[in-house]
Formats: structure tokens, sequence, C-alpha cells
């Protein structure tokens, strides 16, 4: 008893009979490393950043000069020799899916699926991913104008009317299967089937892809290499700005509501 004749009471108890968990203290040192921590993520991910532009610039300046590097020649004589049963079928089916009409199609269907899914923020970022990626693309063709491979030079399927450098479907491959690995990895549940299922779908194509306009006499190895490095670049930026509009709920405000019960990225 206490001097004024009440009780102590101890801690106060939840409805459920347990006693509340004090919440665990942020110590300034403890601040201090995750600020630091914070730091060092965001200068290796910039270091990445610059380097990988560093080096498309570089193979661009080239790329403006020379219509194709010794390099380029080898190394597609080398992969258009492989003579194993499938090989030219799966390069061509793995190529398809850029060809035409196709690119639309599937962005189209998928931005379509992210917005009945009531994913507005997916949907916006992937309208950023795939639709600045082919005008910074189709951009850079212009710019730099090299001429695609030769029947003279290597083994070439048909006549491609457009630019060479940097390969158009290794861009469109890497702003829209990459972009969807990215969500497939954030959103779904940890080590679910349905999640390696998405991820496998979605990185096939992606490696594949580089090969494909190789192995078809489409592209040079070198224009794969840089639209693999400007499309890597631009992906980049778009999930950075994904992150921001998660953060603050920017386009569907509801996505904040249910985030807490689902695995992933947190709105």
């Amino acid at each position: 008893m206490t001097g004024d004749g009440k009780e102590n009471a101890g801690p106060p108890v939840r409805p459920d009979g347990l006693s509340p968990q004090a919440p665990a203290a942020v110590t300034p040192r403890r601040e201090w490393l995750r600020r630091l921590a914070a730091a060092r993520r965001l200068w290796r991910a910039e270091t990445v950043f610059v380097a990988a532009l560093a080096a498309f610039a570089v193979l661009a300046f080239f790329a403006r000069a020379y219509a194709y590097f010794e390099w380029d020649r080898a190394t597609a004589r080398a992969l258009q020799s492989l003579d194993l049963p499938g090989v030219h079928g799966l390069m061509y089916a793995a190529s398809r899916l850029g060809d035409g009409w196709r690119p639309w199609a599937l962005s189209g269907a998928a931005l379509l699926g992210f917005y009945l899914l009531r994913r507005r923020t997916e949907m916006f970022a992937l309208l950023l991913s795939v639709g600045g990626g082919t005008v910074i693309n189709r951009l850079m063709k212009w710019l730099i104008a090299r001429p695609r491979p030769t029947v003279e030079l290597v083994n070439v399927q048909r006549e491609w009317r457009h630019e060479s450098f940097p390969s158009g479907h290794v861009a469109f491959y890497v702003c829209f299967f990459g972009f969807l690995f990215f969500a497939a990895f954030a959103l779904l549940p940890k080590k679910s089937l349905k999640r390696r299922a998405a991820l496998t779908l979605t990185a096939l194509p992606l490696l594949l892809i580089g090969l494909s306009r190789v192995y078809l006499g489409a592209h040079w190895p070198s224009d794969t290499l840089g639209a693999y490095l400007l499309s890597g670049v631009w992906l980049a930026f778009v999930v950075h700005q994904y992150r921001r509009w998660k953060a603050r709920s920017t386009f569907h405000a509801e996505e904040a509501e249910t985030a807490g019960a689902k695995p992933g990225i947190k709105d």
C-alpha cells in the first residue's frame, strides 16, 4: 500500500491480458549507425549508376565512329557457329516478344493488370520505365546512327530498317521485364512458388534477348551491351522514383492501408 492508501498497480495491462512491450529506445549511436548504413548504400548505388553511364558513354562514342568492332564480328561468328538442336528456335522465339506490335500488347496487358489489382503506383512506374526507355533508345539510335550488320560480315536473317546502336529489343526487355522482375521480388511473398515462378519467367527473357539479337544477325554484341547499360541505368532511376512514390502513396493512397498485411515493399 502507498501512503495515500492506494495499492501500486504496476504496468498497465492490455485487454488480452499481456503486458505491453515498451518500444526499443533509439539511442543517438543507433540512429547514427542507421544513417551511416543508409549513406553507404546510397554511395554504392550512385557509384554503380555513374560507372554504368560512363561505360555507355565511352561505348557510344566509339560506336558513332565505327560501324563495328573486330571483337563484335568474332563474337557474332562464334555465337552463330553453334550447331546444337533447338538453338535456332530458342533464339528466334526469344526475340519474338519484341517484334512489331507485341511490345505494345505486352505493355498494355501489364498496365491493365496492375490497374485491376489496384496497383496504380506500379502501373505508372511501368509506364515510365517502358515509355521513357523507348524514347531514350530511339534518341540514341538517331544520334549515333550506326549501321546494322551486313551479310558480308555475318549471317543476317533479314534486312532491318532502324539503326543498330543501342538494341531496341534489349532496351524494351530491360525496361519491361526488368521492372516486372523487381515488382515480383518486392511484392510477392518470400519463398512462395508464385514468386519463384514470376522471377524465373521475367529473368529468362532478359538473359536470352542479347544473345538472340546477335545470333540472328540483327545487332552487334556491342549494340546489346550498350542497351543493357543504358536501359539498366534508366530502370534504376525508375525504381528509385517508384520507391519515392510508394513512400508518399502518390498515386494510390489506399495502398498504404493494406501494405502492412502483405509482404514486400511497404507503402
